[in-house]
């Protein structure tokens, strides 16, 4: 907040005319309140995390990010899956078993 009102104050002093000290100050001021929000966000998401553990899904901001054909790939158990037809398949002709003689 502290930083908040000296950066609107700056902001005033800048329409205003004010002198190069102080407009150089307005970009210090704009990197403290990014560096404070950063730490509260981390936190924060930290907090969830935690409570969310053992949690069956994720919200999507806090799944990992990886690449757009990774995330959609399918599922070690959607790729598992066979179709009635594949089952049927198998189950009627299985695979034959020929014993050599050496």
């Amino acid at each position: 907040e502290k930083h908040k009102d000296e950066l609107a104050a700056l902001r005033i002093n800048k329409v205003a005319g004010g002198n190069a000290a102080k407009l150089a100050k307005i970009r210090v001021n704009r990197k403290a309140i990014a560096k404070y929000l950063t730490v509260v966000h981390q936190k924060r998401r930290n907090d969830i995390r935690g409570q969310l553990k053992n949690a069956r899904r994720l919200p999507l901001d806090l799944r990992p990010k990886l690449t757009r054909a990774i995330r959609q790939r399918l599922t070690k158990f959607e790729r598992r899956q066979k179709t009635t037809r594949d089952l049927k398949r198998e189950q009627n002709f299985p695979l034959r078993k020929y014993a050599l003689r050496a």
